[in-house]
């Protein structure tokens, strides 16, 4: 027999894994909590087609796009609490991170929330961490206050970084729910209640941004439960875990802690974490808001006054302050007079600004192009270009040089 050629349109073909995704999304409205945030109503500032999603859903592409950034790659050498010390077992950012995303999906997954959307804010809530740490964020801060730039913070930075910098300028086209909550995630503010901020677009997020860059002291709520989960969490990771590092560097010993603290958290880091996330998630089933009870709200508060006074102002003597701020100053400096001089043998250059895109290049001063490379920077990479630029380089010979008269 033979085919029939008409002028009929043809049905195109269904993928398969698409067909799978959507019946995901749709699914999420049986399976998850109703005060969770589907995939489906992720908003992006750029349209995008649905095969560039493919088989992954919303919040799940946006995790990819956070685990493929060039900035995700560097939490690899960035100090969490502790820099300048030789000990491999002592904390750095890359493991917050995990320990943050394993503890919120944790959290997430009791809660009937959404843990793709968990899972993006907590990988890419620390992205725009300076080098050294809170210190070094506050040199950084110093120095863009001397050059207009106004406060430097570093949950500010990391959506600049994924919106701004990431693929040479044109950024990740991260969705809305997850940009906000890595802005909102600063969980050194202690909270035992988060109710979520729910009426969120891209134009109130801007407006949080430009207000909290003046107002670096500005409480600002994430728009989901998730991103109230994320900043939770952010406090539970790192709080029993600065602990244990404390510890084991013999800046404190455990029957230093409050007693109090002990006796309701426990004086573990496991335990503390286990007690938190029980009480959180215990204190949270079936409400539209994530709280701790008042007894172990109380406790964690103090817990975090204890670790700011005990650990976090101390002046350790491997520490080296005063060298690492001075750097600091002298290579921001360096970076700027090569900028104003157009000198493109420079590294800013070479190692940042090559390919950069007109987007972002016709949009940022030089000091801003300045802060933008130093804050991206590890640790080690910031000691090496100290190194290469501030410090004298012996020549090792002489040849070619005039002989003496």
């Amino acid at each position: 027999m033979k085919e029939r050629r008409g002028t009929a349109t043809s049905i195109p073909e269904v993928n398969p894994l698409h067909k799978m995704r959507d019946e995901l999304d749709i699914n999420e409205r049986e399976r998850l909590s109703p005060w969770a945030c589907l995939s489906l109503n992720a908003v992006r500032r750029k349209e995008e087609d649905r095969i560039i999603k493919g088989h992954r859903q919303n919040f799940s592409l946006d995790t990819d796009r956070i685990l493929h950034s060039l900035a995700y790659s560097r939490y690899i050498d960035k100090t969490q609490v502790f820099y300048l010390v030789k000990n491999d077992h002592i904390t750095h950012r890359v493991l917050h991170v995990q320990l943050v995303s394993k503890i919120s999906r944790t959290i997430g997954r009791l809660l009937g929330l959404n843990e793709d959307l968990i899972e993006a804010i907590s990988l890419g809530h620390d992205i725009g961490h300076a080098p050294f740490g809170h210190d070094g964020e506050r040199f950084l801060s110093e120095l863009s206050h001397q050059y207009g730039l106004g406060n430097f913070l570093h949950s500010l930075q990391s959506v600049r970084a994924l919106e701004k910098i990431e693929k040479k300028g044109k950024g990740c086209n991260l969705s809305l729910q997850v940009l906000d909550g890595i802005l909102c995630h600063n969980g050194e503010i202690h909270n035992q209640v988060l109710h979520p901020d729910r009426q969120k677009d891209f134009q109130k997020l801007d407006k949080q941004m430009r207000d909290n860059k003046i107002d670096p002291s500005m409480d600002i709520y994430p728009m989901t439960m998730e991103g109230c989960v994320v900043r939770m969490a952010d406090t539970i990771s790192y709080i029993g875990r600065d602990i244990e590092d404390a510890i084991r560097l013999r800046l404190i010993r455990r029957m230093d802690l409050p007693e109090d603290c002990r006796r309701i958290l426990g004086e573990t880091n496991g335990t503390i974490v286990y007690t938190l996330v029980d009480d959180l998630v215990a204190n949270s089933l079936e409400k539209p808001h994530i709280c701790f009870s008042e007894e172990v709200g109380n406790a964690l508060n103090n817990l975090k006054e204890f670790n700011r006074e005990r650990i976090y102002k101390t002046d350790l003597p491997w520490k080296q302050t005063k060298k690492i701020e001075l750097m600091f100053k002298l290579l921001f400096q360096r970076y700027y007079d090569d900028l104003e001089k157009g000198n493109e043998s420079s590294d800013i250059y070479k190692e940042f600004l090559e390919g950069m895109s007109s987007e972002y290049t016709d949009n940022t001063s030089n000091a801003g192009v300045v802060r933008d490379f130093i804050a991206g920077m590890t640790d080690e990479y910031f000691l090496n270009q100290c190194q290469k630029h501030l410090i004298p380089q012996i020549k090792t010979s002489l040849f070619g040089l005039p002989e003496a008269p």
